[in-house]
């Protein structure tokens, strides 16, 4: 009765969500208080109702109780414990059940920690985002029922695909959902203020702290993702430019672009229409990425294979949400006065500038993803748009940006002296002249634009680093008193400067992964060496071992250099014999200068004589993404622990922001 439970508890959570979606904002317009204060309590019960629903899924998963369909199709009796829960996110059905979830968690959130917001605007906001949750729920319980049974009830289940069998991807999906979801509330919110007609500064305050939370734990997924395939799926790259891994970039580029302006708007009252834009589209691509990988049109292992007629309700819902919101800001933005004036050289010109960028590079990631699916769609040829073109097109993009960056948080807000900036970051720039200098007489073998990069990478982990210092005055004054200002300086501020080091450093090991990196794949048997990178590498044998659910084969590899012992290897080729698929398990040795990564692939009768594939890689830096990523995910936490976000606008100012009730 479980499943019949949870089925249930979306039911009514739809009921729920229904009346939300039109009893607040019914109220918001005619000034009826009692109609707007039902948008907290629906919002927090849909969220428990959606939550039972939740559990009575995973509690399937967990107790293997295979009458139920998605249970059999994405689990199986010996699978360990942490994967059977994971498999209730592992299928469409429990992944968009996890949507729903999150989803429903953002609109409780804003109701119960969102008291400083008019009650007009929240109540706006919360219908707008169940009209999300209305759309998304009668998908699930029309077309993706989670809880459907099966008769007669099978022994065992079909197992979860095994690359989907590891802890990173345990955790992978649940934060790139918060990231994914968590912009829906920002849309709600720029939906809710041109419904309202009015954005100000108070209403960026309440928007950030939303918008950095989802910013947050995107780039926690994709970094998690990123990872993942890195060690798990044998190839040695990070990233592969997949139209999924894509889609996933998307929000995330614009969500920065978000952040920043949000900014302005708070500060100077000015980039009001383009940020509720960014709003709306930031949200859109999220929505376009769920249609991508549930439609049909792609096969790979970050999509779901489901019927295209699924796709067509997607479609349509994406049609209604992105059609609706921006003929909505078509009819509205104009009637928004512009704010604040600014000088040509200022704060607001180097954020309106790595806004443009930001939304450029958006545009050409998404004309690579989406137009060979627009090509074989209409003329049924198949192309394949990949890292060379992302490559030659994104990274000169990028390059002028990470500049902005460095010089953007010494320029004032108004009006700047340009050359007075310039004249501070003069060492700066020499550093990084010569740093680049150092690269290109260390080895020539890499691309000029690598060496760029790299020099880039170097301008703006200094200038961000010297920022902070003139901050807090570090050598200017004895050093008790400048760390009495560090602890005084806003957490924002320790926020941003930790993230744009934190960007200095990925890029750092983006270039090095990339430009020189190393890499043998050759035929190998029992006493087979090979040289790469000053290490040399002896292939010993294989052994055969069992696992809980699967058959691995261990590779053992001795790795020496100049004759001395570093360390052995012991890559891995997994077989699952329920889902009867193979996988890599990745031996890799990691250092702060690079890694040495091996994978074997077993013989085949193609091979030489049934010999072994073995892939060896040498990746310098590599390690830098995994620790920049980690500097960008703390210092968005330091943001938003901030007070200043924390608490929002203070009731004072609130009291005089409510509009006057409507007649």
């Amino acid at each position: 009765m479980i499943p019949e439970f949870g089925h249930l508890a979306l039911t009514l959570a739809l009921a729920i969500a229904c009346v939300q979606s039109v009893l607040p904002i019914l109220g918001a317009g005619r000034g009826n208080v009692q109609w707007m204060q039902t948008a907290r309590t629906t919002a927090i019960l849909q969220a428990v109702l959606i939550a039972i629903a939740f559990g009575a899924l995973m509690r399937s998963f967990m107790v293997s109780d295979f009458s139920v369909l998605n249970v059999v199709e994405n689990s199986h009796s010996l699978k360990p414990m942490l994967f059977k829960m994971a498999g209730t996110w592992g299928s469409h059905e429990g992944s968009l059940l996890l949507w729903v979830f999150i989803l429903a968690v953002f609109g409780a959130a804003v109701a119960v920690f969102g008291s400083n917001i008019p009650l007009s605007l929240k109540a706006r906001t919360l219908s707008v985002q169940a009209w999300i949750t209305v759309g998304f729920l009668s998908f699930l319980l029309f077309t993706s029922n989670p809880f459907l049974r099966v008769f007669p009830v099978p022994l065992d289940g079909n197992d979860l695909n095994p690359l989907l069998q590891d802890v990173g991807l345990a955790i992978h999906p649940p934060l790139l959902y918060i990231g994914y979801v968590g912009f829906s509330i920002v849309f709600s919110f720029a939906v809710a203020a041109l419904i309202e007609g009015r954005v100000d500064p108070a209403w960026a305050r309440w928007v950030r702290p939303w918008t950095l939370a989802a910013w947050v734990s995107l780039t926690a997924g994709i970094t998690l993702g990123s990872w993942w395939a890195y060690y798990e799926l044998g190839w040695g790259g990070w990233w592969f430019w997949d139209p999924v891994e894509n889609v996933s970039f998307m929000p995330w580029l614009l969500g920065t672009a978000l952040l920043h302006s949000a900014i302005v708007t708070e500060k100077r009252d000015t980039f009001k229409s383009w940020t509720i834009l960014l709003a709306i589209l930031t949200f859109s691509l999220s929505l376009l990425g769920t249609f991508i990988v549930r439609s049909g049109l792609l096969t790979s292992v970050h999509a779901f294979a489901v019927d295209p007629e699924r796709g067509v309700y997607i479609l349509a819902l994406l049609g209604v949400s992105i059609g609706g919101s921006l003929t909505l800001f078509a009819a509205r933005a104009g009637a928004m006065e512009p704010g604040g004036i600014f000088g040509t050289i200022s704060r607001e010109t180097g954020l309106m500038i790595n806004n443009l960028l930001l939304a450029t590079a958006t545009a050409t990631v998404l004309f690579g993803t989406l137009y060979p699916l627009f090509l074989e769609a209409i003329a049924g040829e198949k192309i394949s748009v990949g890292p060379p073109f992302f490559n030659a097109s994104f990274i000169p993009i990028m390059l002028p940006l990470v500049i902005v960056m460095g010089v953007g948080p010494f320029l004032p807000w108004k009006r700047a002296d340009l050359p007075g900036v310039l004249t501070r970051l003069k060492w700066v720039a020499g550093i990084s002249i010569l740093a680049m200098i150092g690269v290109w007489y260390w080895t020539t073998k890499g691309p000029a634009l690598g060496v760029l990069s790299i020099g880039a990478a170097v301008w703006l982990l200094l200038a961000t680093m010297m920022e902070w210092s003139k901050r807090v005055k570090l050598f200017q004054e004895p050093f008790g008193a400048s760390l009495r200002r560090a602890r005084n300086l806003p957490r924002a501020s320790h926020g941003m400067t930790l993230a744009h080091a934190g960007l200095a450093v990925c890029i750092l090991g983006f270039v090095g992964s990339s430009a020189w990196k190393e890499e043998v794949v050759t035929f190998v048997e029992p006493g087979t060496d090979v040289k790469i990178a000053g290490f040399d590498v002896r292939f010993q044998g294989v052994e055969r071992e069992m696992g809980p659910n699967y058959i691995t084969q261990i590779g053992t590899l001795v790795v020496a250099k100049d004759g001395q012992f570093i360390t052995t290897l012991h890559p891995e080729r997994r077989t699952y014999p329920v889902a009867q698929s193979t996988t890599t398990e990745s031996a890799i040795r990691q250092t702060v200068a690079g890694d040495l990564y091996a994978s074997i692939v077993e013989p085949s009768a193609q091979s030489a004589r049934g010999k072994w594939t073995l892939r060896i890689i040498y990746e310098p830096l590599v390690n830098f993404i995994w620790f920049g990523a980690a500097l960008i995910v703390l210092g968005g936490l330091f943001s938003l622990s901030d007070r200043r976000l924390r608490v929002g606008v203070p009731k004072k100012r609130i009291s005089r922001a409510v509009p006057a009730p409507a007649e």
